[in-house]
Order: structure tokens, then C-alpha cells, then sequence
């Protein structure tokens, strides 16, 4: 197959190409050199889509609850992007991709463009590429983008950094109160969610929630004057009746016009800015020092083999030789 230049798959991209689309987001996954430039010029064309950031613990129903959102997006006739994480096989470095499987039913709608990418062992239930592929499926005219994390519900906070609304998924019996308590869950979300609302337990856990926002006072995010900007709301839905479907949607609205309205849409840019930069900085951090160390590691890992040296000392010696040879001037 002919190589095709990434500024070419941009410009394909631009043009209304999912193909092109899915080809460059296999490029910022494989952190492709050459898409480089081009993922920098894909990040000054984006900024206009309303990205949902949609996390919760595993069996909360976050998957069947996207295709719920984004069919009923779609018949309001806004395009969907949707980038779903999944975790790594720590032995493949693969993924299972399950949550592309769940979303089979919008597959052959046009305008919706389904992405699943592994973690490939990244922390906080997010992936660099993830955000490159929210940027080029903006870029590409999609209105909407719901990036969906792996969800394993201990720590995974970053997609509130990511996300211009981040929605945390609960559902009764799942210990899900707990959860939030122990991993700042309940300190992310702007919208809460709680999913299979049809069960006879979901009324006690959204009195649970809406009970420990009120004693940690997070009901509603407040300006500089204490003026309230945005009340967290707490929404029972059932994605296989779609009871409540339009509430969270018209939630989502709200807070999108809040963002666009008060300072809290400046101060939502500026976090997710500073996160970008953090990630992006570590990710090309990393990817420098893992090839200076690669021809430096060999000699030491063989004298901790033989316990001529221990840890600490092999590690400190390896990091001042790749910064003497990689990053000196």
C-alpha cells in the first residue's frame, strides 16, 4: 500500500473522510514523527465540538449508555465522535475493545465515528492518543466527541481534565457511594449518572449521592463573589428504556452554555490546556529517554544481575549518562 503523507490525510479528513480520519488517529497512536506537524495543525483547527468525558466503574452500563447519547445526538442532527478506551492485555499489549462491540447498532450511521485504542499501560484511564483523536475528529467538523475511559473507578480522574463535561456513571449495588468516596470520583463530575434506573435500589443510591455532594459542599461550582456558576445534578436514566436520556441531554446543554457564558468556560480551557502539556511533555520525555537509555541499560542490568550494584544506584547512573548524552547541548 502506497504510503499517504499525513498533511494528505488531513486534507481527506477535512473533506469528510472517516477513513482518512481513522488512518491519521493510527498515526498519533503509533506517535508516528512524520504526523507530528500535521497533529499540530489539526490541534489549531480544533476547539469548536463539546467534549463529554464519560467514566464510571466497570457493569455501570457507560458503554450502552454512549449509544444511548449519541443516537439521541444524531437524531437532533449533530455528528458523533466517540473514542472508547479499553485496557491492555499486560501480556499482548493488546486490547479486547469490547465497547466497539457494544456499539454495533451505530456502526453504519455516517455520522458517527466509532474509535476503540488500548491504554497500552497508561495511568488514569487515559491514553495521549486519545486526546490527538478527539482533536482531529473535531477538526474533521464532528460536533459532539464523548471520549469514554477504561472506568476502573480507583483513579481514573484525568478525563476531568480532558473534557469540557465530564459524566460519572454509578449504579445501585456496585458499592459506587464508597467508590467516590475513596478515589475523588465524586469530586470530577459535572453531571452525575445513574444508570439502570428501573431497579428497585437506584432511588436510595441517588439520595446516597445527592446527600454526600451536599455535606461536601459540591453542589455547585461558584465564581470568584461566591456566586453560584453550575449545580451538579444528580440524574436517574435507564439506557434500555431511555427514561431520562433527555434530561441528561438537556443537562449537557446547560453546561455547555455555562461553559460558553461565565468564567467557568475560561477556567475549563486553561485546565485542560495545562493537562495537554503536562501529558504531551511526558509523553515526549519518555519516548527521548527510553531511546538514549535503550544502548546504555545493558551494562548495568547486568552488574544488578550480579549484584555488583543495587537498584537505586544502577537507576540514578542510567538517568545522569542519558541526560549527559541525550540532552546536553
Amino acid at each position: 500500500m502506497t504510503y499517504v503523507p499525513s498533511r494528505d490525510l488531513l486534507a481527506q479528513a477535512l473533506a469528510g473522510s472517516s477513513r482518512a480520519a481513522g488512518r491519521l488517529i493510527s498515526r498519533a497512536e503509533q506517535g508516528a514523527e512524520e504526523a507530528r506537524p500535521t497533529l499540530a495543525e489539526v490541534y489549531r483547527r480544533a476547539g469548536r465540538a463539546h467534549r463529554i468525558g464519560l467514566t464510571g466503574v466497570p457493569g455501570s452500563g457507560k458503554s450502552t449508555l454512549v449509544c444511548r447519547l449519541a443516537a439521541s445526538l444524531r437524531a437532533q442532527g449533530r455528528r458523533v465522535g466517540i473514542v472508547a478506551i479499553d485496557p491492555s492485555s499486560p501480556y499482548s499489549g493488546g486490547a479486547i475493545l469490547g465497547d466497539r462491540v457494544r456499539m454495533t447498532e451505530l456502526a453504519n450511521d455516517p455520522g458517527v465515528f466509532i474509535r476503540s485504542m488500548a491504554t497500552h499501560g497508561a495511568t488514569g484511564g487515559m491514553t495521549h492518543a486519545a486526546l490527538d483523536a478527539a482533536d482531529i475528529l473535531d477538526a474533521a467538523g464532528f460536533d459532539v466527541i464523548i471520549i469514554e475511559t477504561v472506568g476502573v473507578g480507583q483513579d481514573e480522574v484525568e478525563i476531568a481534565k480532558a473534557a469540557d463535561t465530564t459524566i460519572v456513571v454509578s449504579a445501585p449495588g456496585l458499592g459506587d457511594e464508597i467508590q467516590a468516596i475513596k478515589a475523588g470520583i465524586l469530586e470530577i463530575a459535572d453531571i452525575h449518572v445513574v444508570s439502570k434506573c428501573d431497579r428497585d435500589d437506584a432511588d436510595r443510591t441517588i439520595t446516597d449521592l445527592k446527600q454526600m455532594l451536599t455535606l461536601g459542599a459540591l453542589t455547585a461550582l461558584r465564581d470568584g463573589q461566591g456566586r453560584p456558576l453550575w449545580t451538579i445534578p444528580v440524574i436517574g436514566l435507564s439506557s434500555y428504556t431511555g427514561q431520562g436520556i433527555d434530561e441528561l441531554l438537556a443537562a449537557i446543554g446547560r453546561h455547555g452554555a455555562t461553559l460558553a457564558a461565565t468564567a467557568l468556560g475560561a477556567q475549563r480551557r486553561e485546565r485542560v490546556a495545562a493537562f495537554r502539556l503536562a501529558k504531551t511533555a511526558e509523553t515526549l520525555l519518555v519516548e527521548r529517554f527510553r531511546r538514549a537509555a535503550q544502548a546504555l541499560a545493558l551494562p548495568l542490568s547486568q552488574q544488578l544481575s550480579r549484584r555488583d550494584t543495587d537498584p537505586y544506584s544502577a537507576a540514578r547512573s542510567l538517568i545522569d549518562q542519558t541526560i549527559a548524552k541525550e540532552f546536553s547541548p
